[in-house]
């Protein structure tokens, strides 16, 4: 193992040397035992970890593309506070022969670059399952343009960034639980789960336009908007006919028996924003999420009441998104 353990190192250095060198703030990365960074005003923080068999499943996933969502996972908390991105620090749990470390640094480090952040630096340990744990940094330089979850007022409106369900009907493919002919549509649904994008300048952009409160989408709206309402004292009225939902869901929903709007309300993994906005702002946000080529969809409203959730035009009461169980 220690033979190999260096060896993977030496080759991560190589590999993230690139990024090192172009951020002004890293001043020492790996090759030390800790890395040495010139922090802003203030610094925003996270960590996130996906493991075999609860976050992913290897056969189902390149290397590559678990790096990515480990990566993307953690940079979209850093999105929905409307942080600039800063830096990244992994740690890889590695099962005995697994030899995709390499790929899945590649694939690590290409969406940190894409969204502008530097991995610099981390740690390699042997693992039962194979797991990924990122640690992200970003900056602001007034604590005042940060979005928190508990700034939702009554008559704010409440808005997502993009499409949602694509994730959720990307796994179902994977699984084998759905099938669609179209290759299109199919590659666009798996490409949702594999290599979701960190809404990061979207989360910049809103907060600049005035954005109250925000969350990302990870464990599917009805249980991240749940989180957001409870922190704010506040109850979102939502409406599943107003979501804008991810091409091809309809098919994949339909095939398993549930319609597709209460799929996007329900599956977890896609990474868009949700955001409350007083009502004086919403053509301001809407146009910040244009700049970034994305549509803000309204799709309900801020109410006085009890903390929670409420989806107006659903049958069904107590929506909720994924859950761990511990």
């Amino acid at each position: 193992m220690a033979g190999g353990e260096l060896a993977l190192i030496e080759a991560f250095e190589r590999l993230l040397e690139r990024g090192q060198a172009s951020d002004p703030r890293v001043l020492r990365a790996l090759g030390d035992d800790a890395s040495v960074v010139r922090a802003g005003a203030y610094a925003v923080t996270s960590i996130d970890t996906v493991t075999e068999g609860v976050h992913f499943r290897s056969a189902q996933l390149t290397p590559a593309e678990i790096g990515h969502r480990a990566v993307a996972g953690a940079a979209s908390d850093l999105a929905a506070m409307g942080a600039a991105p800063g830096e990244a620090h992994l740690a890889l749990g590695l099962p005995t022969g697994y030899r995709g470390a390499p790929e899945l640094m590649e694939g690590a480090e290409n969406v940190a670059r894409s969204c502008g952040l530097t991995i610099a630096g981390g740690d390699i340990t042997r693992a039962a399952e194979l797991f990924v744990s990122v640690a992200v940094t970003g900056w602001a330089e007034d604590p005042a343009t940060l979005i928190g979850r508990d700034g939702a007022r009554p008559g704010d409106l409440v808005g997502v960034t993009g499409e949602l369900g694509g994730a959720a009907g990307g796994l179902a493919l994977l699984d084998g639980r759905v099938e669609i002919d179209d290759a299109v549509a199919r590659a666009a649904l798996r490409a949702r789960y594999a290599v979701p994008e960190p809404r990061l300048s979207a989360g910049r952009a809103l907060a600049a336009a005035g954005a109250r409160a925000m969350i990302d989408l990870s464990d599917g709206l009805a249980t991240d908007a749940g989180h957001l309402a409870r922190r704010s004292g506040v109850e979102l009225e939502l409406w599943l006919s107003a979501l804008p939902l991810s091409p091809g869901l309809d098919e994949v929903a339909e095939q398993l028996g549930i319609a597709a709007a209460e799929l996007a309300a329900t599956g977890g993994d896609d990474y868009e924003l949700c955001v409350c906005v007083p009502p004086s702002a919403s053509a301001i946000a809407a146009a910040a999420a244009r700049s970034c080529k994305l549509n803000l969809t309204w799709i309900g409203k801020v109410h006085r009441g009890a903390a929670g959730v409420r989806f107006a035009d659903s049958a069904k009461p107590g929506l909720r998104g994924y859950e761990h169980s511990l």
